[in-house]
């Protein structure tokens, strides 16, 4: 709880057996309520050690729902947690726990309805051993998708995220995509929406154990990336009605909510 806000930690979990006790270990339990685990059919013991370690609410789909499908039981069950804060965190501990405290304050100190955690500002990508690749395509898909959304996020990539109920209540997140691409879709609508949304520096670690898609998923991402862009664009400009901004609830004006 941080200023009487209920905060529900979500992650996502894919064989993460390796790393999520470091990662779960690092969470601030004095400002987070609850902690779940969505399990999207793991070949590893993760839902074990996930028990073992203490996580109470725990959910293992039955067969593999894909990244954007595990987020989207994550996201329901925060809710019906009664989740006034929603941070989600990949349990690969690329990324660290340590700024949950920072971001959730800014959501209940009413600065921002939404905060992200960047591994670019700062230079903390390359730091932190991404991939020259992966840094150079991050940069360019980014640059695409600030120039046709109009806004100026740092990156639109990153797996450490921090949302109100109200916004996550407010846009149509069950019609996204089931797979990696969902990410960039709740930017977009989140956007679409007239939320403004917040950037801190995040630390990173790339190391052999933590998530990763190979080139021809890479690839297939990037064409996904700038097709959303795309859309929201022709969307925007009311040239086309597009179902991912269907049963959306619209801010008059950006802002914390």
């Amino acid at each position: 709880m941080i200023n009487d806000h209920k905060v529900v930690v979500v992650l996502p979990a894919y064989n993460a057996a390796k790393t999520l006790k470091q990662t779960y270990s690092e969470i601030p339990h004095e400002v987070v309520d609850e902690v779940v685990l969505v399990d999207d059919h793991s070949d590893d013991n993760t839902v074990d050690i996930a028990k073992k370690i203490g996580i109470t609410h725990i959910i293992s789909h039955q067969v593999n729902l894909g990244y954007g499908g595990n987020q989207k039981t994550c996201y329901r069950c925060a809710l019906n947690l009664g989740a006034d804060i929603v941070v989600m965190l990949h349990p690969d501990y690329q990324y660290t726990p340590k700024l949950i405290q920072t971001l959730v304050s800014l959501i209940s100190s009413g600065l921002y309805p939404v905060v992200l955690g960047s591994r670019i500002l700062g230079g903390g990508a390359l730091r932190g051993g991404m991939p020259r690749y992966k840094y150079v395509a991050n940069r360019f898909l980014t640059a695409i998708q600030n120039l046709l959304i109009g806004e100026k996020l740092s990156e639109y990539h990153t797996g450490f995220r921090a949302y109100t109920s109200t916004v996550l209540e407010n846009i149509n997140f069950e019609v996204n995509s089931d797979n990696f691409i969902f990410d960039n879709q709740i930017i977009s609508q989140i956007f679409m929406a007239g939320y403004e949304i917040a950037e801190v520096t995040c630390p990173t670690k790339y190391f052999e154990d933590a998530s990763s898609i190979n080139v021809t998923r890479s690839i297939r991402y990037g064409m996904g990336v700038l097709l959303v862009s795309l859309m929201h664009w022709i969307n925007q400009r009311k040239l086309m009605k597009f179902e991912i901004y269907r049963n959306m609830t619209h801010k008059k004006t950006r802002g914390a909510s």
